[in-house]
């Protein structure tokens, strides 16, 4: 039976966690607040549902894409797409930023003097699942003695992967944006799960898509979920590829208007950063 795996990033089959205390707070330590996945019915109660297992091979899969910020690895792993990049500049994280062809999760900007000298752009995308993974965690929660937790569905039924919807959605939405990046000659990395990357090399055109060079516009980074020593669970880089937004478009055979100037994106992140969104080292 498919199982949760990780609730409010941490590990369910790690010993000696006070879940209690963990359900009273309703972190996210990715986020460094609490978890803003609500329930429609129960708003005022978070899901916190990081990761699960999945299928036969209990595959580790990530749900929730603020999974994918665990210590700011994802962003460290594309400074080198910041050509200009140099010593001394400051590195921001701007989330959300919206160009011509859609929202942008994230901007790693290079930034000297309060003036942006380079950026990258960071769209982050997990599996969507089919039906929901409450019942799995109502059923952990009573596993481990918590009181007044109900099942509120049939604990028969589990959840699935919607493998083609995720990943034909976030193919349309790249084919919008790269054409964007790609007319300014800067990089937009798409972070990923290996397993997602997989299906997609597996259901769409991707002969064309090979290893990551610099050169391409549009860059994959695919991570896996990786178990440590304490049976906690790291984000390790998996594999890279890349192509150009003429590859991005052999997928699905579609155009974008890239209608943008490259000054237009650095005023919308000049007018974004701050010192909230300068990128410190986390140790640990």
């Amino acid at each position: 039976m498919n199982e949760l795996l990780e609730l409010y990033a941490i590990s369910t089959i790690q010993d000696g966690i006070n879940w209690a205390e963990i359900l009273d707070r309703q972190m996210c330590p990715y986020l460094q607040r609490v978890c803003g996945k609500t329930r429609k019915s129960t708003p005022n109660i978070t899901i916190g549902s990081c990761s699960v297992t999945y299928g036969k091979e209990n595959r580790r899969i990530i749900i929730c894409p603020h999974r994918l910020l665990e210590r700011g690895q994802i962003f460290l792993d594309c400074i080198h797409l910041l050509t200009l990049h140099e010593p001394g500049n400051e590195l921001h994280v701007v989330p959300e930023v919206t160009i011509p062809g859609g929202s942008v999760d994230y901007f790693l900007a290079s930034v000297r003097d309060d003036r942006v000298i380079d950026f990258v752009g960071v769209e982050l995308q997990t599996l969507d699942t089919t039906g929901t993974v409450w019942p799995a965690r109502q059923r952990f929660l009573q596993e481990q003695g918590i009181t007044g937790i109900s099942r509120e569905a049939d604990p028969a039924k589990s959840f699935g992967m919607n493998w083609k919807m995720t990943a034909k959605t976030i193919l349309m939405q790249l084919n919008h944006k790269i054409q964007t990046f790609e007319n300014v000659n800067k990089h937009l990395a798409l972070v990923l799960q290996d397993y997602l990357l997989t299906y997609m090399q597996q259901a769409f055109q991707f002969e064309h898509v090979g290893d990551a060079r610099l050169g391409d516009s549009m860059q994959f980074h695919a991570y896996m979920l990786a178990q440590a020593e304490n049976v906690s669970f790291r984000l390790k880089l998996a594999e890279r590829l890349s192509t150009d937004a003429a590859g991005v478009a052999a997928c699905l055979g579609l155009q974008a208007d890239p209608n943008v100037t490259l000054a237009r994106i650095v005023k919308i992140l000049r007018e974004k950063i701050s010192p909230e969104t300068l990128l410190s080292p986390v140790l640990g």
